[in-house]
């Protein structure tokens, strides 16, 4: 079945100017266009878009994810690195979201945090480094990619 471009964006909460934005840089190219010039998708751009929202989730640039994806690579070991790389990310988040509520809560009954406290969740960006350092290690030596986390955006 192919899916045009409408149909993409409202499955994938991607707007279509997204999409278009995708094709016109080579990131996600559709199966065929019609004969009326609109975008048809298969099952495999859905998957190329699926692995590309879940880098950016990862703050992969988008030149970045267009190298990955358009090497030859095993869609199931990228989906099970992305796994390993957002559980990791969520844990962060989690905690910070954590520190947010007591905030707010100290906040609201006039009290204050006890300043080790404040930062809780924050200080844990070495081991998002180390994460994405596993990451680029797995990158390099599977698929011969070097990954510049310098330059995420």
């Amino acid at each position: 079945m192919l899916y045009t471009v409408k149909e993409v964006s409202s499955l994938s909460n991607v707007t279509i100017k997204t999409l278009h934005h995708y094709h016109k840089i080579g990131l996600l190219l559709p199966q065929q266009m019609s004969e009326a010039g609109y975008r048809l998708y298969g099952t495999a751009e859905l998957e190329r878009l699926q692995q590309i929202l879940f880098y950016r989730e990862l703050d992969f640039s988008l030149e970045q994810i267009k190298q990955l994806l358009d090497r030859d690579v095993e869609r199931s070991g990228i989906l099970s690195e992305q796994r390993i790389l957002l559980k990791k990310k969520a844990g962060r988040l989690e905690t910070i979201m954590e520190t947010l509520e007591k905030s707010i809560r100290a906040m609201e009954v006039g009290d204050c945090m006890e300043k080790q406290e404040l930062f809780t969740g924050f200080a844990n960006e070495k081991e998002w480094e180390q994460a994405l350092q596993e990451q680029k290690d797995y990158l390099r030596d599977t698929y011969q990619f070097d990954l510049d986390t310098d330059t995420m955006d």
